[in-house]
């Protein structure tokens, strides 16, 4: 379903905003709103999970307020009416339904957001055998975490329907920049699977995630799943080998898919098994947004 939304007028969201679940994306979309529009952050709001992370939000001007989300609790006294929703918390961390996306849309109760943009994974398509995906590529999640990303999208469509809300979906793979690169996993000279093996993978960069969220949220197209990758993914070996000769450090031991099973933890090995070539036409399309790190390699070498 689309939506034509041409009387909402650019930045709108700045007068209500939230940011749900505050962390490294959260805030490098408070500064892009900030540095956008040339307002202070402090009229962007915040739910984080512990009072560190109010204080390490307060620094960067953004009005944050610790909420267990895992917890009875109330939004009474936050403002959500016509509020812009960035809604980046990670779902229940077992089982197979996000119940903290879900709680959140009941505390809501009748305020209606203008629009929530939610932060999904790729990894809901599940193995392709490295065949090249887009948005109507059929889902088929394994990992579990995987699951309870599809049951949160499922979850929001389902109150968008019953709310007449709007809502965007974006399916997003493996983020990185420099400050979250895995050094301290190469330093400790763990393995990764043998070239030959290895499936594909994709990634964003952290800076042109946060630019689609903010894109996404200005947009004129709602109620929409955008896949946002750069568009060249690589083997997670390709990835570890170029991070290394990056930072000056060994290339990691290649091991047989069989080792690795015995190696290495049961979350790397679940990315290691799926392969899946990610398409971004839509993104580009939709979004209008000009990648500014367009592939790993470039980015490492600036």
């Amino acid at each position: 379903m689309t939506s034509e939304n041409a009387s909402h007028s650019p930045n709108i969201h700045l007068k209500n905003c939230w940011i749900v679940g505050c962390g490294d994306i959260g805030k490098r979309v408070a500064a892009l709103l900030a540095s956008e529009d040339q307002l202070e952050t402090q009229s962007i709001k915040a739910i984080v999970s512990s009072t560190e992370s109010v204080e390490q939000c307060q620094t960067l001007n953004i009005d944050a307020h610790a909420v267990d989300l895992d917890s009875s609790y109330s939004l009474d006294g936050f403002d959500f009416e016509e509020a812009a929703v960035y809604y980046f918390a990670p779902p229940t961390p077992r089982g197979c339904e996000d119940q903290r996306l879900k709680q959140f849309l009941q505390q809501l109760g009748s305020a209606k957001p203008r629009r929530i943009v939610l932060i999904s994974t790729t990894g809901v398509y599940g193995d392709s055998a490295g065949e090249w995906i887009d948005e109507n590529s059929a889902v088929n999640p394994k990992a579990e975490r995987a699951i309870r990303r599809l049951s949160a999208e499922q979850i929001l469509q389902v109150w968008s329907d019953k709310t007449d809300s709007e809502f965007m979906i974006l399916r997003v793979p493996g983020i990185y920049a420099k400050e979250r690169l895995p050094l301290e996993r190469l330093k400790k000279g763990l393995p990764v699977i043998n070239a030959d093996d290895a499936g594909y993978t994709n990634r964003i960069h952290a800076d042109d995630l946060a630019q689609a969220c903010v894109a996404a949220m200005e947009c004129k197209l709602s109620n929409e799943i955008i896949n946002v990758t750069d568009g060249n993914p690589s083997t997670m070996t390709d990835y570890f080998n170029n991070v290394a000769d990056f930072a000056g450090l060994p290339r990691p031991p290649q091991i047989s898919l069989e080792a690795a099973e015995k190696t290495l933890s049961a979350g790397m090995i679940s990315y290691m098994k799926e392969s899946r070539r990610i398409k971004n036409d839509k993104m580009l399309e939709s979004l209008k947004i000009k990648m500014r790190y367009p592939d790993l390699k470039t980015t490492l070498q600036r």
